[in-house]
């Protein structure tokens, strides 16, 4: 009996602890937003002026620190619901194209600095509703493509998304994993390909675990906070999913493949609305430079720079 009554003690000790933290952490994270956007949104209006290029330089670096403190202040708050049980996903109609249109005009900056070539590729059959949660599949896709620019210094990027089918949709350490499509639901399949620097055999089994890094000496320049992908997986399990990554080795490239389930559309839900309350359908009255694409390689033009991640 008393070590019963330690124990209930102690449990509710631990409830507490995490209520603690977790309030801790969404007032911590609401107060840095402020500032964060502040600087994020004054150094895109500095490149725009007339700087030298040491001046420009700093400020890029600027720009792509902020961005970076503000993806793990997110990803430390998703982490912490995610732990105690208390997240849960918005389920809602929304446009599932321009998940990918918007995910683009976020990476496609980045991968200009870079000279990347970044391409997207959507199936015929793919729908253009779904219903899900547009806000975290959108973070899984750009997290997974983010990495795919980050550990690629020359090449490629490529991202393809698809229904799933049967003889497509397994994880090779996963047989147990069997996707079958229904009236009400379907899978999407996302895959992004790079040829960067490649994830190492022995490395490949702790990739999803939080906070683990990579033993290759090359990555250490552009190594992240070691949450991204830890968060990815729990978002596509919550989504009744599977995420795995393939590698051949070091220098091979590597490619993430996820899927996860979407709801069909309700056919009395207003489409219209849905595609006009869409993110890529908000951006095209925004004042302001426009992102341009050269029509031959489907690249930006050096000229644009961060104005889209603001």
């Amino acid at each position: 009996m008393e070590q019963n009554v330690a124990l209930d003690s102690a449990r509710r000790e631990a409830e507490m602890a995490i209520r603690a933290r977790n309030d801790f952490l969404a007032v911590m994270n609401h107060e840095m937003r402020t500032p964060m956007h502040a600087i994020i949104a004054l150094s895109s209006l500095l490149l725009e002026t007339e700087l030298t290029p040491e001046q420009r330089l700093m400020i890029e670096t600027v720009l792509k620190s902020s961005n970076l403190l503000a993806a793990l202040i997110n990803d430390v708050l998703d982490l912490s619901k995610l732990e105690d049980g208390s997240f849960e996903l918005e389920i809602a109609n929304f446009n599932l194209h321009a998940v990918f249109r918007e995910v683009i005009n976020l990476i496609k900056p980045i991968a200009a600095v870079k000279k990347l070539c970044v391409s997207v590729t959507l199936a015929p059959d793919l729908p253009l509703c779904a219903m899900g949660d547009e806000k975290r599949l959108m973070q899984t896709i750009l997290n997974v493509a983010g990495n795919a620019v980050k550990f690629t210094k020359e090449g490629h990027i490529s991202i393809t998304a698809s229904v799933a089918r049967s003889d497509s949709s397994r994880d090779p350490r996963a047989p147990e994993f069997s996707p079958v499509p229904g009236d009400r639901h379907f899978y999407l399949r996302v895959q992004v390909k790079d040829t960067g620097c490649g994830i190492s055999p022995q490395d490949l089994p702790h990739i999803f675990t939080k906070f683990a890094h990579s033993r290759n000496s090359a990555n250490k320049a552009s190594s992240g906070s070691g949450l991204g992908l830890a968060i990815c997986r729990r978002f596509v399990s919550l989504m009744e999913g599977q995420i795995w990554l393939e590698s051949e080795g070091i220098g091979k490239g590597c490619t993430a493949t996820f899927i996860v389930k979407l709801g069909i559309c309700d056919p009395s839900g207003n489409l219209q609305q849905i595609l006009q309350t869409s993110p890529s359908h908000r951006d095209a009255n925004l004042p302001g430079p426009r992102a341009k694409f050269d029509d031959e390689n489907g690249k930006f033009t050096p000229m644009m720079r961060y104005q889209r991640s603001v």
